[in-house]
């Protein structure tokens, strides 16, 4: 390992989204700034977001979109850089982007776009990169902080912390952040994958095994939370929006509730169906408002077999009920291999929510995903990234 040791302003561990606008936006400030990663290939998450798309705002972004021991701490990083302060940096780039759907923006071409704007932005701002240096310790200095990382040393007044959570490790996701939290006696909320997929055991797998790659609109609700988004049928569970909103939501032995006709009082739709096509087979009635597959299975599931005409109007009300609130109980989840966010992470009450800085220790600073803060699906944690990383920047 190389001996010397190099001045700098500001530190940042962690490359990615968070990282690289706070350096951009600290080097812009006249800070001079080292950013470390232990990729060559830095920003993964950003490259993989949204099918290759970059999910990368979202324009309805607000506090009430956000999971956190503290509800409230997110308010002031978002209000000082909203989801329109990165769009017109985008635009500023001509980066094409649309809105696909409830104020959700993706990239028109790329998610590579926004690597390389952001990359064009830290270039502009003369931010020294040091990538595929992996960090062996940190320390905490008279003056500041002092970095030993494989093949150079560096001190700086301040040491930023953006490594992200435990998220799909195969791109690079580790628990450094935690570690250094953890070295500075900050408290953890106990990180565990958010926004994935949920598994099931026994019949209700192989209910859903035989319905893979059917996807339905569905809302799905517990008593915390409720989204009414696309449901997807996997070979291990249940995926899909709705889903993997419910599951940042959702704690290990708990059942979720499934509407797939929320906009459907079932049991009264089946009474009158029985009233007007009193012949009608129930899984042929079914399939009338549900896909053929699904029907056919859910009245399997359900024993439900024969003409309406021969079913009580009690055991018909009973399916409808079953259908607008399907009582499901996971055994698990994917966990972090497919996990999209990791919730949990630093304690908010480390923190001050103007400048990201840690109380207890001075010029130490924790943004994006390492924080106790995780967005709903659909832009809201990338402008969280953007936002604390703002917040950090702005104040150094």
């Amino acid at each position: 390992m190389a001996t010397d040791k190099q001045k700098f302003d500001v530190i940042i561990i962690g490359a990615g989204a968070a990282g690289l606008l706070c350096a951009a936006q600290a080097g812009a400030r006249g800070k001079q700034v080292a950013l470390i990663d232990h990729r060559t290939k830095i920003a993964e998450k950003i490259r993989i977001s949204g099918g290759g798309r970059c999910n990368f705002t979202n324009i309805y972004c607000d506090a009430d979109n956000f999971i956190s021991q503290n509800p409230h701490f997110v308010k002031s990083a978002l209000s000082a850089y909203s989801p329109y302060d990165f769009i017109d940096l985008v635009s500023r780039y001509k980066i094409a982007f649309h809105e696909k759907k409830l104020g959700q923006l993706f990239c028109d071409d790329s998610s590579q776009q926004i690597i390389d704007m952001l990359m064009a932005e830290c270039r502009q701002a003369k931010v020294q990169n040091y990538f595929g240096q992996k960090v062996l310790g940190v320390q905490k200095t008279e003056s500041g902080f002092e970095v030993t990382a494989e093949n150079t040393r560096f001190e700086a007044d301040r040491l930023v912390i953006a490594t992200g959570g435990l998220s799909i490790p195969k791109i690079g996701a580790t628990g450094f952040g935690y570690e250094i939290a953890e070295q500075f006696n900050l408290k953890i909320v106990t990180p565990q994958a958010g926004l994935v997929p949920l598994t099931f055991t026994d019949r209700m797998k192989t209910f859903c095994q035989s319905l893979s790659g059917l996807s339905v609109a569905a809302e799905l609700f517990n008593n915390r939370a409720s989204f009414a988004e696309g449901l997807l049928f996997t070979h291990r569970g249940l995926s899909g929006p709705s889903i993997l909103q419910i599951s940042s939501y959702w704690l290990e032995g708990e059942t979720v509730c499934v509407n797939l006709m929320p906009q459907t009082d079932m049991a009264a739709l089946l009474i009158s169906e029985k009233r007007q096509s009193a012949r009608t087979e129930i899984q042929t009635c079914l399939a009338k408002f549900l896909p053929k597959r699904l029907a056919g299975d859910l009245c399997e599931l359900q024993d439900m077999r024969g003409r309406l005409a021969d079913m009580a109007d009690t055991k018909l009300a009973n399916f409808g009920q079953m259908i607008n609130g399907w009582q499901v109980k996971p055994n698990g989840s994917e966990g972090y291999r497919t996990a999209e966010v990791t919730l949990g992470g630093v304690s908010t009450d480390m923190l001050s929510s103007k400048d990201m800085q840690a109380k207890s220790v001075p010029g130490l600073y924790f943004i994006g995903e390492v924080v106790d803060v995780t967005g709903h699906l659909g832009g809201h944690n990338f402008q969280w990234a953007w936002a604390s990383a703002y917040a950090a920047a702005t104040h150094f």
